[in-house]
């Protein structure tokens, strides 16, 4: 068979929905900005989830106190770290999106990431999303992918680098750009397609 015949697989979106409809969607950002683009770009994903009748519930690091990682088990003097974790343990579908900060991951995301542990991330279905003041590179969504696997996670292969983000939004807060924003449909859409496939094939443990 030739590649030009190659058929799309269908997708019962029906079925996907109903499935998804009981999954819990969690989105964490990297920025600690007041005014971040980051959180900007994390709104328009929650729009989009909404599109859809879904839930996206956002961690806001700029209303959370939590501590450098030491290695602990425990933070008894950080309340919100058990928070974190309790809502990343709940999660079945989780999109990380970070500033890029010197051609890489921002360390407010990362020592999130390095507060939680396999019981919080393995088995999750990732969406990545890197938000950039330059030209839109994969430095960032690169870094988080190896994270993601090293975790036992599975990034879908889709993702979004929102290239000079300081100009990529109208003043009501939307994607400039019609082939970013249909791109970042198609994302929210393969992200809860794999979050609903894979929660529905979870076998009980034995």
């Amino acid at each position: 068979m030739s590649p030009s015949t190659l058929q799309a697989p269908t997708v019962d979106w029906q079925a996907v929905m109903a499935e998804a409809s009981g999954a819990c969607f969690v989105a964490i950002g990297g920025s600690l900005r007041p005014n971040s683009l980051t959180y900007q770009a994390l709104e328009v994903v929650r729009r989009e989830f909404e599109r859809l009748r879904l839930l996206l519930h956002i961690l806001d690091l700029r209303q959370m106190k939590l501590p450098f990682a030491d290695g602990s088990e425990s933070y008894p003097d950080y309340p919100d770290v058990e928070v974190l974790r309790a809502t990343m343990k709940r999660a079945d579908g989780i999109i990380l999106a970070s500033p890029e900060y010197h051609g890489g991951i921002s360390g407010s995301l990362k020592n999130a990431l390095d507060l939680l542990s396999f019981e919080h991330l393995e088995g999750k279905v990732f969406g990545l999303i890197s938000v950039l003041g330059g030209e839109s590179n994969s430095n960032t969504l690169n870094q988080m992918r190896l994270i993601v696997r090293w975790v036992h996670g599975w990034a879908i292969p889709e993702q979004i680098a929102i290239g000079r983000a300081w100009s990529a939004f109208d003043e009501q807060g939307n994607l400039k750009d019609e082939n970013l924003r249909q791109r970042l449909q198609r994302f929210v859409q393969s992200l809860v397609t794999n979050t609903s496939k894979l929660r529905g094939s979870r076998l009980p443990a034995p």
